[in-house]
């Protein structure tokens, strides 16, 4: 790290192997904080600086800088006085207009850099003046350190003017693991530093540096550490073929290896690190033999967390393989963004949109001969394919295995491959886990993970909410009535049921025959398309609409004329019955004032990135959808959700409640409308019958009541349904 500084004299002397550059640049290579006293902005401090600063960025460098941003009047002299303008520049960062003239390519990167380091919260700034006006402040010394050495230094070359451009110019280097002088100046140097930032110092005045800060993001804070390092990686070029100085070429050339291998590993993609419940995951996973689910509330970073787990078996191995299996093409394009953020490389995406076999068995054949990374991402609908599983099966079995949205495992079209799986680290992600009705398909995927619940990692909704992972709401369900012919229809339905004599009083369910669930199909058909909700759904848009004087970031789910499957793994067709619904209610909310843009987001969207895009940016305002937007798809910003299906479907509706309830700097809370169709059946002897389906309805009512912030308002809209049909809120 440090003891790569061991010369201790570098001179600008012609013929001098150890320049003040070459020290910097091996100071910034192998170090993890830079102390720095500068004194003035100038461009020979700047130009030193600038290349090589990346690299110390990526490497998770922290800084704390002295800095005097005031330029005396015997440097603006000798700047005036100077005619070659190549020498020096002298920079006010308070005067943004003038700083955006003189800056070269060298100085905009190490500004840039600087901006960076100020968002990412890893530099401390104290800019000071002398007292009265009296002197100047005019350091030119540090300490770098890799956390357990230190190199201290002190410079007789002004960091101003011609300081640097000058022979017989020396920079000293202090070493803490030499002689007692070395530590001692060290330690001297880093209190004068402290004593600045606590400002005890009292022979200088203190001035914020909150103006200089902004001004530095605004201007320079576009670029992330990608762009930057190949932007440094220019520079050194550059500089290298300006340079005649053999040993320095050397270290230029080494910070060229160590750019590349920086660009192409892999790294946690925020610089505050993995927060501790994805770090307490990993271990979980890893203490239950590789494999467990991730039962995390939608919106908690199950994503996150799952390739921080593959990103640490990274740092163990050098290597990463992963396949990671998802419902839908928009998730699959929706994870290749995220892989691409870990700077995960080789990703595959298996559609029948692309030739990814020759990638695949590329990377498959790679591997066998030598320690090869790569990563598959693959729809449910794609994997047990016979094609794709020629190539599965041939995965090296420490490639780990992540299953989005787990519970497509559970359907049975992949129930019978889950025994012949070899692949023996695992990962379920799912924020409902539970298959409603199918012990079967539960067990098996338990099994497969070796977890049951509460399993390894557990994250509820309301946990959530409470941690302020997600966004607080507010919810107002809307009771929604039968028309008389609907509820004629569904009278005759229920008395049929009845006298089939399969119901059962105690449990309140029927016994399942092919007759009773088509019956029990029809009823529902009457619920789902119940025509009075299109006016509920117009009179909540024009309250929404009267109230925020736009609908900006709203989301509706159209009814969708029958409850989806729960196997549905396939959001690609919309039946006739559909495509009518979605364009009566996208007509509907057109209709609530001319300056509303809608917009439908169907599997019939051939540009759904651009759609997400626009209404991020409030180019569109309400997007309407059945199912395209339950499972994966990212709409943070949305605020306002309209629920119109009459869904029972447990997973559906919290998908539903968590896009809308994801957080975003912009967004203050959520707010959550339910279109609830509730029969009154005045027949005596269908009661009990109509009772326990209004029950198993309204426990969707009651999930979204017990966390929302008004939890108290929704008992008074049911209260004559609860009363009517004897049923206690806090029952259900």
């Amino acid at each position: 790290m440090v003891y790569a500084l061991v010369p201790q004299i570098y001179t600008k002397k012609e013929g001098s192997e150890n320049e003040p550059l070459q020290f910097y640049l091996d100071g910034l290579a192998n170090s993890s904080e830079f102390n720095l006293l500068l004194g003035y902005f100038s461009s020979s401090a700047i130009n030193l600086l600038s290349v090589g600063f990346a690299t110390f960025i990526s490497k998770g460098g922290k800084m704390k800088m002295v800095i005097n941003h005031l330029l005396s009047s015997k440097d603006k002299e000798a700047v005036e006085k100077a005619n070659d303008k190549s020498i020096s520049k002298v920079f006010d960062l308070t005067d943004v207009v003038s700083l955006g003239r003189v800056l070269d390519e060298y100085d905009i990167h190490f500004f840039e850099c600087l901006a960076y380091m100020i968002s990412e919260k890893r530099i401390e700034i104290k800019v000071i003046k002398p007292k009265n006006g009296k002197g100047i402040v005019h350091y030119k010394s540090g300490v770098f350190s890799d956390g357990q050495d230190s190199v201290g230094y002190k410079a007789s070359c002004n960091f101003t003017l011609y300081g640097l451009s000058e022979n017989l110019e020396e920079l000293e280097a202090f070493l803490s693991w030499k002689n007692g002088r070395s530590n001692k100046l060290i330690k001297k140097q880093l209190k004068l530093i402290d004593d600045y930032f606590t400002e005890k110092d009292e022979d200088v005045d203190y001035i914020p540096v909150t103006e200089i800060e902004v001004v530095l993001k605004n201007k320079f804070g576009k670029k992330d550490i990608n762009e930057l390092l190949v932007q440094e990686e220019q520079l050194l070029k550059k500089k290298q073929s300006l340079i005649s100085n053999p040993k320095l070429k050397k270290t230029i050339t080494k910070l060229f290896s160590d750019i590349e291998i920086i660009r192409r590993a892999p790294r946690f993609p925020y610089s505050e690190g993995p927060r501790e419940y994805q770090i307490n995951a990993y271990n979980s996973w890893v203490a239950n033999d590789f494999k467990g689910m991730f039962a995390m509330a939608t919106g908690t970073g199950k994503t996150i967390t799952s390739l921080n787990c593959l990103l640490n078996e990274y740092k163990k191995t050098g290597i990463y393989r992963a396949i990671i299996t998802v419902p839908t093409t928009a998730l699959v394009e929706q994870w290749k963004k995220e892989c691409a953020k870990f700077n995960f490389k080789n990703i595959i995406t298996v559609s029948s949109k692309e030739n990814w076999d020759r990638n695949l068995a590329f990377f498959n054949t790679a591997s066998k001969l030598i320690d090869t990374s790569y990563i598959v991402i693959v729809t449910y609908a794609s994997l047990p394919r016979p094609k794709f599983q020629s190539y599965f099966t041939q995965l090296p079995k420490d490639t780990i295995l992540i299953a989005d949205e787990t519970h497509n495992l559970g359907s049975q079209g992949l129930l019978r491959l889950l025994p012949n799986i070899h692949l023996e680290k695992r990962i379920g992600l799912s924020a409902t886990p539970n298959r409603k009705f199918d012990e079967t398909g539960n067990q098996a995927i338990q099994d497969f993970f070796n977890d049951a619940p509460p399993y390894i990692v557990s994250y509820s909704m309301e946990e959530a909410l409470n941690i302020g992972w997600l966004c607080k709401y507010t919810y107002h369900p809307h009771i929604v009535k039968l028309t008389e012919q609907e509820m004629e229809k569904y009278k005759e339905l229920s008395l049929q049921l009845l006298r089939m004599g399969l119901f059962d009083k105690e449990t309140g369910n029927f016994r399942s025959t092919p007759e009773i669930e088509k019956k029990l199909l029809e009823r529902k058909r009457i619920i789902h398309k119940a025509a009075n909700k299109l006016e509920t759904f117009k009179a909540v848009l024009r309250i929404e609409f009267d109230k925020r004087k736009n609908l900006k970031y709203t989301l509706i789910y159209v009814p969708e004329g029958i409850e989806a499957s729960f196997d549905e793994t396939d959001y690609s067709i919309e039946t006739d019955e559909e495509n009518r619904l979605i364009d009566d209610y996208t007509k509907a909310v057109s209709q609530t004032d001319d300056s509303v843009m809608v917009k439908q987001f169907t599997a019939n969207s051939t540009n759904r990135e651009e759609i997400l895009k626009n209404f991020e940016e409030s180019k569109i305002h309400v997007l309407t959808s059945m199912k395209c937007l339950d499972e994966g798809v990212d709409v943070p910003r949305s605020e306002l959700a309209i629920f119109c299906a009459s869904t029972g479907n447990p997973r559906q509706f919290i998908q539903r409640r968590g896009r809308v309830l994801r957080l975003h700097k912009d967004k203050i809370h959520a707010t959550i409308h339910d279109l609830v169709v509730v029969p009154e059946v005045s027949d005596e002897s269908t009661f009990e019958m109509e009772k326990g389906l209004v029950k198993k309805e309204l426990e969707r009512v009651v999930d979204f009541a017990n966390l929302a912030m008004n939890k108290t308002d929704t008992y008074e809209t049911l209260k004559s349904i609860l009363d009517y049909y004897t049923l206690n809120l806090n029952d259900l």
